[in-house]
């Protein structure tokens, strides 16, 4: 998100220019920021109550000079997909983000955009672009490559230097949703190199913030429970931990925040006294990928920084610490025999000492990642595969069982059919093992997992009925494409391609000329 302001070249807090009276003589310009986003589950009416929200749009929003734009944000992951002609023909600036896998809806918006509004200047970034430089080129104005102050660059340049703010700061104060959560940022990228991480593929060096922007981002948000987005909190400099904790500690106990969260890596906890530190600093929460209980695993994925401490000490460890931990684990049925993913199923909820996993999800052979140059290279994706269906549901490689038994359990997996009775036990055990050492806010986080993957899909917007979703098939030849894409308003003849569906296999299962391109760098 935020990438100028790092401590190796330091951009400092917001000084008192910045925060003058703006000159309301400038023409103003108006920009649209959108996180595009494609639901795993097809599901059409968003997922607000997901944690964390996409804050791209936010973050974008702070390289815009605020005396010369109107902006409006918009999150897909949030509210669905964007269904207002009028909102896409508004912008001068169409700035648009997300995950990898959509990269096809930035085209969809970026067809609608142009086809009402020719003149629009479209910027895309964030890791579909950093994937697919050379295929981004040809399709927006700007493919951005680099950080947020690629951002102000493009604004200069598109629109002169007045209308780029001269420092940057997020822009808490646009409406972006609802909630009790503060999301602030205060490191980028991560020390570590799994082989199916994008950060991986994109081979940028972890990097601090200075610690009064961190400081500033907080205050930003107000009182409440502050989730730090960093892809790795704890990091490689013991120094700037040590000072993140203290400052969170102190606002904590100066009633500023309620208390806050964020993500760590393995290693963290090979140190028994971080777990105290950031204990009595009042974190609450502790997010780490532990992806599997396998160690064979974890190194066959480089990732070793979770051999360092058994997992079940780790969680329990951090449990018993009075915060509650939160991670993912990666089923991947192409190199694991369904009775050894079964096995790992059985052993989680039947273990009441630790807690249940956020989600469960299939290996995703990210574009770019050593991971998915492997896949590729050894021939494992079938025939005419979608980017858009490597979402961590759908069957797109070559499994080592028979695909209909995989494809039983793949449809079984998101609410772990056939292992509800013994995760609703695993709460009631879980919950009568730590009832007196965590927060009531704590234990309903902590049991919170057991709701959305038995209910997986009321669970994750409970308050909004999805409608006009097609069946999955968890099948990536069989699997239908979205509604979306079908254009639903008027599209210009020359846009109308940017409605086929990336491709990364062609009909041999080789790699299709969508990404060869961006193959060989």
């Amino acid at each position: 998100m935020l990438a100028a302001p790092l401590r190796r070249r330091t951009i400092r807090s917001r000084s008192a220019a910045s925060l003058a009276s703006p000159d309301t003589r400038l023409p103003r310009k108006r920009a649209l920021i959108v996180n595009c986003f494609i639901d795993e589950y097809r599901r059409t009416r968003g997922s607000p109550h997901r944690v964390p929200r996409a804050m791209g749009p936010p973050f974008l929003a702070g390289a815009l000079a605020r005396e010369a734009w109107d902006i409006r944000l918009y999150n897909e992951q949030y509210s669905g997909p964007i269904c207002d002609d009028n909102l896409l023909g508004w912008p001068d600036l169409l700035v648009l983000t997300g995950l990898t896998v959509a990269f096809d809806r930035m085209m969809h918006l970026t067809a609608y955009a142009r086809s009402r509004n020719p003149k629009v200047v479209v910027a895309a970034g964030g890791p579909p672009v950093r994937a697919l430089p050379r295929r981004s080129a040809a399709i927006f104005d700007y493919a951005c490559t680099g950080d947020l102050e690629e951002l102000q660059q493009v604004v200069r340049e598109a629109f002169g230097r007045a209308y780029a703010a001269d420092e940057l700061f997020p822009r808490f104060d646009l409406p972006y949703g609802r909630g009790m959560i503060g999301y602030v940022e205060s490191s980028r990228n991560c020390n570590f190199r799994c082989s199916f991480c994008s950060l991986t593929g994109e081979k940028g060096s972890y990097l601090t913030y200075e610690l009064d922007l961190v400081r500033q981002q907080i205050l930003a948000c107000g009182k409440k429970q502050i989730c730090f987005i960093d892809n790795n909190f704890y990091g490689n400099d013991r120094d700037f931990f040590d000072a993140k904790v203290a400052l969170c500690r102190e606002l904590v106990e100066d009633g500023t925040i309620d208390g806050w969260s964020c993500l760590v890596t393995g290693d963290f906890f090979a140190r028994p006294d971080n777990l105290e530190l950031v204990s009595r600093a009042g974190c609450k929460i502790l997010f780490s990928g532990v992806e599997s209980f396998s160690q064979e695993i974890l190194r066959r994925y480089n990732k070793r920084q979770n051999t360092i401490v058994p997992q079940v000490e780790m969680v329990r460890g951090c449990l018993e610490a009075g915060v509650v931990f939160a991670y993912g684990i990666m089923l991947d049925p192409t190199t694991r025999r369904l009775d050894d993913l079964r096995g790992e199923i059985e052993f989680v909820v039947g273990t009441p000492e630790i807690t249940l996993p956020a989600y469960f999800t299939l290996a995703i052979p990210l574009l770019g990642t050593p991971y998915f140059r492997d896949c590729l290279s050894e021939r494992r994706f079938f025939p005419n595969t979608r980017l858009r269906n490597l979402d961590g549901v759908t069957l797109t490689m070559q499994p080592r069982d028979p695909v209909g038994e995989v494809l039983a359990f793949l449809k079984d997996l998101p609410s772990l059919r056939g292992y509800r009775k013994d995760a609703l036990r695993h709460a009631a055990r879980f919950a009568k093992r730590y009832r007196g050492v965590l927060e009531p806010l704590q234990l309903v986080a902590a049991l919170l997992p057991t709701a959305l993957i038995c209910t997986e899909f009321a669970a994750s917007s409970p308050t909004r009925l999805q409608v006009g979703r097609p069946r999955q098939t968890y099948f990536g030849p069989s699997e239908p494409l979205d509604p979306f894409y079908t254009p639903r308003f008027r599209v210009e003849e020359r846009y109308r391609a940017h409605f086929r569906p990336t491709m990364i296999t062609d009909a041999d299962g080789a790699s299709h000329a969508d990404i060869a391109g961006d193959l060989t760098g």
